[in-house]
């Protein structure tokens, strides 16, 4: 599979699995504008609790649906969750009452939650390592496509009150939906990941997969050298891993890397968390945007969000993973620093403002995005999923508590010395991040993953001894 060039398959890869970071942006997007506050009778706290609701439904799928994706394989699980999330968002976007509409967003965020274990997990197996980092990076950049999306969509279904509080606000759950079910379909076609059907027993069916990717390619005119033997692995079958050895692996043989894992996805997640649930909140209270403006001022937000993976990502397999990382870090927390500067003295505007923050999280985006693809590609292949649950749900749950940090800093807008200097802790912790990357980090671009971390099912073959001592072992 390293050894592929890119092709179409590879393409039809990215499009099937890569929209799972639209639709969540674009869920974020449609939920966060609250069209449906008044059609609902709900207070500004329960829209509030509406999106919290979605984010603990993401955690739990993550958690639940990671470990399937390693016992179960990525493709029965990446039909699942989407599938989960078109029923839970497109019933959503039905509820007659609050508390329906809370229970669907849950199960909406349920199977988004299982998408990026399952995605990211097949994603990582089934693209040439020399491509595994820009890849996976753009993927998840997409996010802010999505964001958007959203966006673009409440310009016109919540541009009139009627309208907005009768189907607006309806149509807007619909749009994900209707985009998976475009997806699913695609889905259908891409494969299992030979990977995990060969830890898994099931090798006639990863040599039949292998066979059947490697004729396409052929017959689209493309050369393939043979595969070294020396590079062969020999693997026991493993069905599941016990909770025991899950422990060992990250604790005990592998701390450091659950050390950097950790440290950047909770620095990645307070940092977002902090500045996108509270920017609307800072461009009313402090330079008196009104609330259909603010969505003017998110589009280039987005921009440079989406921008920086996009750019970005091919450099992180070249440059490498550990010095990208470290750069862009480093750079995003140093421009935060400096608009906070700039803020506390007022010397920002609205639009000024959001430039800054347009470039420090041009630098961000891409250093969040490789948060993702580092912990999904420095644990062994058994645990790959579940890898990214533990992860995504630990920095989600620090990094929940960054908005109620930050909206409290805001308060009403009378002062500005509180926000300032929560911007600077938001600065120096992506900087910190940065340098543990810099220290800790795994050189893993151009590598196959069986490289950066063994599969748990391979066979140990014992050395020392004599050659009639070894044959008895």
């Amino acid at each position: 599979m390293d050894r592929l060039p890119w092709t179409k398959f590879h393409w039809s890869v990215i499009i099937g699995l890569g929209v799972s970071w639209i639709l969540d942006g674009l869920e974020i997007q449609i939920v966060a504008t609250a069209g449906y506050q008044h059609a609902l009778h709900m207070s500004t706290a329960q829209v509030g609790l509406t999106g919290t609701i979605y984010l603990v439904g993401e955690v739990v799928g993550a958690l639940y649906f990671g470990r399937l994706a390693d016992k179960l394989g990525r493709k029965r699980l990446f039909i699942l969750t989407l599938a989960i999330y078109l029923v839970g968002s497109g019933i959503a976007g039905l509820a007659p009452a609050m508390w329906f509409l809370w229970i669907f967003r849950f199960v909406a965020g349920l199977g988004i939650g299982g998408e990026y274990t399952a995605i990211n997990s097949a994603i990582d197996e089934l693209i040439p390592s020399h491509y595994r980092g820009r890849v996976d990076i753009a993927v998840n950049g997409t996010y802010w496509a999505g964001a958007a999306i959203g966006a673009t969509a409440n310009l016109f279904l919540l541009a009139d009150p009627g309208f907005a509080n009768s189907w607006g606000w309806r149509i807007g759950f619909f749009i994900g939906p209707f985009l998976g079910l475009i997806i699913i379909y695609l889905r259908r076609h891409i494969p299992e990941s030979p990977r995990w059907l060969m830890t898994h027993g099931r090798e006639k069916e990863a040599e039949e997969t292998v066979d059947m990717i490697e004729a396409g390619i052929v017959a689209d005119g493309h050369e393939l050298d043979e595969v070294d033997d020396d590079l062969a692995l020999e693997v026991i079958p493993i069905k599941s891993v016990p909770f025991r050895q899950v422990f060992h692996t990250f604790v005990r043989k592998y701390p450091r890397r659950t050390f950097l894992g950790l440290s950047m996805m909770i620095t990645q997640s307070f940092l977002y968390n902090a500045i996108f649930f509270t920017y609307a909140l800072v461009l009313q209270n402090f330079y008196h945007i009104s609330l259909s403006g603010i969505t003017f001022y998110f589009f280039p937000f987005a921009l440079g969000n989406l921008a920086g993976p996009l750019i970005l990502g091919p450099l992180f397999d070249t440059i490498g993973r550990r010095k990208m990382i470290f750069a862009t870090y480093a750079l995003s927390g140093i421009v935060l620093a400096v608009s906070a500067a700039l803020f506390q003295a007022g010397a920002l505007t609205a639009l000024t403002q959001t430039i800054f923050w347009c470039v420090s999280f041009f630098f961000a985006s891409a250093g969040a995005s490789s948060a993702y693809l580092t912990v999904s590609e420095i644990f062994p292949l058994e645990l790959r999923g579940q890898a990214i649950s533990y992860f995504f749900a630990i920095g989600q749950a620090v990094g929940a508590f960054a908005p109620a940090l930050y909206g409290a800093l805001i308060g009403d807008g009378s002062s500005r010395g509180p926000l300032a200097a929560g911007y600077y802790l938001g600065a120096g912790v992506m900087i910190v991040g940065g340098f543990i990357a810099l220290f800790f980090g795994i050189n893993a671009e151009r590598q196959s993953l069986e490289s950066i971390a063994d599969p748990l099912s391979k066979v140990q073959r014992p050395t020392g001894g004599t050659q009639e001592q070894t044959a008895n072992r």
